[in-house]
């Protein structure tokens, strides 16, 4: 049988260290050794003696989940194996996270993650429940982190001479260390996505830089359970 479905740029290849890599632009594959963390329900594909079980975030987690519609439902993968992880053909990343570095990402944006890197859920400052109340998944510690976006990235630097407004239903991450707070501008507000009256920008200040996707956020899915 022959066609360009089996060329070598969609077969896939055994592992040869265990982690993450990209299988494609829309796919991540981790080789897992142990255990790794991954979105519930990011799981398209997998080889070997796996198991998926679902992990619980706490109380604190779960509270905030339940009052934004937002949060990071993750499942825990053991065993050895290779594990095919992927969301509506979102676009996919790797970032590696060094020491002393921290990322904060919205939830909706996180695929997987090594165990060793450190995660919890905080409230964005200067946001508050005014804003809707927006809570990001915060990253440190050493290790990769498989991120996705709808479309293609713009990553803005951020310098302390030049904060950077950004949508806060189109904003995917940005430098932990950024101050941030809620700026609104009434008066262009009718020339801002679709013309409210009122626009609400998050508003980051700082040293380092800021990840938008092109598109606004669409309602989230229900996770099966």
């Amino acid at each position: 049988m022959k066609s360009d479905l089996f060329s070598t740029e969609h077969m896939a290849q055994l592992a040869t260290a265990p982690g993450m890599t990209l299988q494609n632009a829309k796919s991540i594959k981790y080789a897992v050794n142990g255990e790794m963390y991954a979105r519930q329900g990011a799981m398209v594909a997998y080889r070997g003696s796996l198991q998926f079980e679902r992990k619980g975030q706490g109380l604190g987690g779960l509270l905030k989940r339940a009052v934004t519609g937002e949060g990071l439902p993750l499942m825990t993968v053991k065993g050895q194996g290779e594990v095919w992880l992927a969301q509506e053909a979102a676009n996919c990343f790797i970032v590696d996270i060094d020491q002393g570095d921290a990322l904060t990402i919205n939830g909706r944006n996180v695929l997987c993650f090594d165990p060793t890197l450190g995660y919890e859920i905080r409230t964005v400052k200067g946001a508050g429940m005014t804003g809707g109340g927006l809570f990001n998944s915060v990253f440190s510690g050493y290790g990769k982190l498989g991120v996705i976006c709808e479309g293609n990235p713009i990553v803005i630097p951020v310098t302390a001479q030049a904060p950077v407004y950004v949508d806060t239903d189109a904003v995917v991450g940005w430098s932990a260390q950024l101050g941030t707070s809620l700026h609104r501008s009434q008066s262009v507000g009718s020339m801002i996505r679709g013309g409210s009256g009122e626009a609400v920008q998050l508003m980051l200040q700082g040293e380092g830089f800021v990840i938008v996707r092109p598109s606004e956020a669409t309602p989230q899915k229900p996770t099966a359970h």
